[in-house]
Order: structure tokens, then C-alpha cells, then sequence
């Protein structure tokens, strides 16, 4: 059979291995009689291992390269353990056809990183006939993972039945978006990614996009849909790496590749994005496994109680009048803001190529309608593409740096969402906002109106604070964004706090709280 031509196994000798599982097998005398005795030697391989991953993570605090090296660790040992069970417990004495298997690891495991705490997804991926062999192989090469402490998701297919699932199932569709051949007959695997592309993904983008983007909304909704919250959950909450997962996604189904070059030749994104992605996706990767090894358990979840130790073992000092802890989780906030931005821009860039429905077609139904937009065109430096506030042309803020303060006015007068491009060019115009637009008459007309308004002001707000207008427009506001105070009367950052009063005195404003107050 194929196999996968052999990584840098971190952690053990693969072939060393084999001959001492043999030596084992050959001295019990039989397959009953050797498994506890291999099990047990497993077992010390992969506490050895994961030892090794922790010290690894403690020396250079590198969370990619953590999960990574535990996830081709996996792959060595779950080849290990294929070819003993081949070769001693389930041997095909006339090896037909049928009698072939592809290991393919899938969802987290696909993308080729684990956890410490992470679930290993596996499919057995067999042949159109099969015999007993396949399942026998696949069931006695789980209660060995099993024993080893491992928890396993799997399930054992034919291409056609994974075919069918993936399109009738968005949930085993996503998993068989990542997937990586570990060991086995590589002809079987290579002909399940050739179909998946050609069979499935290529006429769904659409659905996928459409459907992905719910599951993002309703995933949000259930962790809390601030970003800000001070407890975060570091895998779903908003701004955490699922998010990051989706762009991975949705990048993935559309052009066949991760987030990279080929979303920049797509137009999808800069490079300087590209970058963002990296390196948001390194510092969470950090944080989770960090997380995980600390606790001794897959915990995604930031408690008060376990954010000064996160911080101490990623370095974080004392220093400025904050505490490492609050340092800590100032970084990990403005992390989770980049996130966000990403996912808006991905998102925006997707429904202006047109492959997601718009979400504001009822208010283009509604009222904006030609009239709203001949004069946004007519009277202003913008205008409206698809439903979206765009600039009229590139030297729009250096022509006149008030624009960037009344952009944000006439959003929320079209009740428009942003145009990715726009918000680009704002944030690479954050220099303008200097004293002289601070003390601009005009400028700081418009805010006070945004700020004491009854339409959005706080939504507004946070449209401002997103794309580091409010804070270079306001420095004390801007040193405070991402801030946390570490006490559990505060349910976000400081930042936040701000602009959630400002809706709160919106409310009282229109009587809103009559009944509470």
C-alpha cells in the first residue's frame, strides 16, 4: 500500500517503534495477549510526547509550532498503530482490492494543528467493496486510541457515501473541507479530494458562504456578541479563532487554497492583511495551547481566574501603571478587533463579488432608493455601492481629513453598511487626524451630533472605535481601548463600557427604561 512519505516526527522513531512493537507481539504469542503490553508502551510514548510539546510551548511560546508538532506526533502514531494491527492483528493473507483503508484526518485535525485538549476527527476511508477487514481494522485501531486516553470522532465510508453526506450535511461538509491523508492507500484519498472539489464545493459557494455566515451569527449569540467581553472564549467567542476558521473556510471553498496569495490575487485581501491573518492566528494558537496544557483540559474559556497565570506564562510584566494580566488581555482584545476586522472585510468584499445575498436588501427596498443615492453623490465626497457607503474616489480624506468624521455621519443617515475599500482607506488615513482636525469647528460639530443623537450614536460609535477613528480623534479614548480592569464588576473593556453608556443614556433619552427608572 501507499503511505505518506514521513514528516519530522517529533517526540519518538517511527521505525524503532515498530521493531519493539514487534518484538512485543512476537514474544506474547498473540494479538490478546501482547495488547496490554503494547498499549501500555503507547502510552508512555505519548505522555513522553506531550511533555516534550509542553516544554517546547514553555521555552519559545510558539503555539504553531506547538500544534503543529503535536499534530504530526498523531499522525506518526496513528500510522504506528495501523501498521501493527496489519501486520499482527487483522494481517489480509491474500490482499484483494477490497482490502485497503485510507486514514484521513479531518475538521481541526485536517488543518493539520492540535491542541493539547483537541478531539482527533478521523475517517476510514474504504473502497467501493468492502470486506470485513476494513472494519475490523478501523474498530481495533480505535479502542486502541481510546485506551491511550485520546477522544476520537470518527467514521468509516466509501467515497460515494462521503459525497452524499457532504452534500446533504453543511456540518460534514466543513470537515471534509480540511482534510489530510495520514496513512494508507493514497489512491483512495486522492480520488475523495478530486470529487469533493469537482462534485460538491464547486456549484454550492453560494450556500456555503450563506450558511457559514449564520452559523458565525448564531455562534456569536450564544458566547456573548461583544468581542470585549473580559471573560472570553479564546476557539468561539467573538473574535477567537473559529472566526479565523471561517475566512479559512470560506477562503478555501472558494479558491481551493488557505487564506494567502490566493486571496490577494482574488482581490479578497492585502497583503498587509494576509499578515494580520498570520499573526492573529499565531498569538490565539499560543494562548489556546497554553490554555489547554495549564488546565489540564481542552478549556477555551479566559476565567478571571486563570488570566493572571496565562499571563505570567506568556511573559506579560508589570509595567506603566498596568498589571501583567491587564496587559495581557489588552493584547488579546486588540487581537480579537483585528479578527473582527478581517471577518468584515472578507464578508463585505464576498457580497460585493456578489456570492452572498446582501443584508440590507430590505432597506434598499425600503428607502434607499435612487434619490438617497444621487444625492449622497451630488452633495457629499461618497457614495453608495450595492447598499454599501463608499469614498468617491481615493484623495477623498486628503482632500479634506473632516471627511473622515463625516463619513461616519452619513452611514448612519443612509443607514448603510461599509464598503471594504473605504474602510481600507480610513484606516490607512488614521494619520490625518491630527490637533489641527481635533480642533476643527466642522468636525467636532458633526461628532457632537453622531454623539448626542437618537438614531445610532452607539452603533456609530463602535463603527468609529472599529476603524480607530474614535481613538485618534479622541487620545484618551484611544489609550483605553482594549483596556480591562481586573475585578468582576466589569463585564467588558473599558472602550466598550464607554459606548455601551452612551446607549444607555440614548434609551433613557427616549424614555426607553420609563419603567425601570
Amino acid at each position: 500500500m501507499d503511505s505518506k512519505a514521513p514528516t519530522a516526527a517529533p517526540y519518538f522513531d517511527p521505525q524503532a517503534l515498530r521493531v519493539e512493537l514487534t518484538d512485543m507481539f512476537t514474544a506474547a504469542g498473540s494479538a490478546t495477549d501482547a495488547r496490554p503490553r503494547i498499549v501500555d508502551r503507547l502510552k508512555q510514548i505519548v505522555k513522553s510526547a506531550r511533555g516534550a510539546a509542553r516544554a517546547g510551548l514553555e521555552s519559545d511560546g510558539n503555539g504553531r509550532r506547538c500544534a503543529e508538532g503535536l499534530a504530526r506526533f498523531q499522525d506518526e502514531l496513528i500510522g504506528l498503530v495501523y501498521d501493527y494491527t496489519t501486520a499482527h492483528v487483522y494481517r489480509a493473507t491474500n490482499p484483494s482490492d477490497a482490502e485497503r483503508m485510507a486514514i484521513i484526518a479531518t475538521g481541526g485535525y485536517g488543518r493539520g494543528m492540535l491542541a493539547p485538549g483537541s478531539d482527533i476527527d478521523l475517517l476510514f476511508l474504504l473502497p467501493y467493496k468492502q470486506t470485513p477487514w476494513g472494519e475490523s481494522v478501523a474498530e481495533y485501531m480505535l479502542y486502541v486510541l481510546w485506551d491511550l486516553g485520546f477522544k476520537v470522532g470518527h467514521a468509516t465510508r466509501t467515497v460515494d457515501q462521503c459525497l452524499k453526506l457532504g452534500t446533504q450535511d453543511l456540518t460534514i461538509r466543513t470537515s471534509l473541507l480540511d482534510i489530510w491523508f495520514i496513512w494508507g492507500d493514497r489512491r483512495l484519498y486522492d480520488e475523495l479530494e478530486q470529487r469533493l472539489r469537482s462534485e460538491v464545493f464547486a456549484s454550492t459557494g453560494r450556500a456555503f458562504i450563506d450558511a457559514k455566515m449564520a452559523e458565525r451569527d448564531e455562534r456569536h449569540r450564544r458566547s456573548g456578541e461583544s468581542r470585549y467581553k473580559v471573560e472570553p472564549n479564546v476557539k468561539d467567542g467573538k473574535g477567537g479563532l473559529r472566526d479565523l476558521h471561517t475566512l479559512h473556510w470560506l477562503s478555501k471553498y472558494l479558491y481551493g487554497h488557505d487564506v494567502g496569495q490566493n486571496t490577494v490575487d482574488a482581490g479578497i485581501f492585502t497583503p498587509d492583511e494576509v499578515a494580520t491573518f498570520r499573526r492573529c492566528e499565531d498569538f490565539l494558537w499560543s494562548v489556546r495551547c497554553h490554555l489547554h496544557f495549564l488546565t489540564g483540559r481542552a478549556e477555551e474559556r479566559l476565567t478571571f481566574e486563570l488570566q493572571p497565570a496565562m499571563a505570567e506564562r506568556l511573559g506579560y510584566r508589570n509595567s506603566r501603571g498596568m498589571r501583567s494580566v491587564e496587559r495581557f488581555m489588552k493584547h488579546y482584545f486588540l487581537v480579537a478587533k483585528d479578527v473582527g476586522d478581517l471577518t468584515t472585510i472578507l464578508c463585505s468584499a464576498l457580497e460585493m463579488q456578489q456570492l452572498k445575498a446582501a443584508p440590507t436588501l430590505k432597506k434598499l427596498i425600503d428607502g434607499l432608493d435612487w434619490r438617497t443615492r444621487r444625492q449622497v453623490r451630488q452633495r457629499t465626497d461618497f457614495r453608495i455601492d450595492n447598499t454599501r457607503i463608499n469614498v468617491a474616489d481615493p484623495e477623498v480624506f486628503k482632500r479634506d481629513p473632516v471627511n473622515l468624521i463625516r463619513f461616519f455621519a452619513q452611514a448612519e443617515q443612509t443607514g448603510t453598511f461599509l464598503h471594504p475599500d473605504a474602510i481600507r482607506l480610513i484606516r490607512q488615513s488614521l494619520r490625518l487626524i491630527d490637533h489641527s482636525l481635533r480642533a476643527n469647528p466642522e468636525a467636532n460639530r458633526i461628532f457632537l451630533e453622531l454623539l448626542t443623537g437618537r438614531v445610532t450614536p452607539a452603533a456609530t460609535l463602535r463603527r468609529m472605535n472599529e476603524t480607530g477613528v474614535l481613538g485618534r480623534f479622541i487620545p484618551d479614548f484611544g489609550r483605553v481601548v482594549g483596556m480591562t480592569q481586573f475585578n468582576m464588576y466589569h463585564h467588558y473593556t473599558v472602550d466598550e463600557h464607554l459606548i455601551r453608556t452612551v446607549d444607555e443614556l440614548t434609551l433613557i433619552e427616549e424614555g426607553g427604561a420609563a419603567a425601570e427608572l
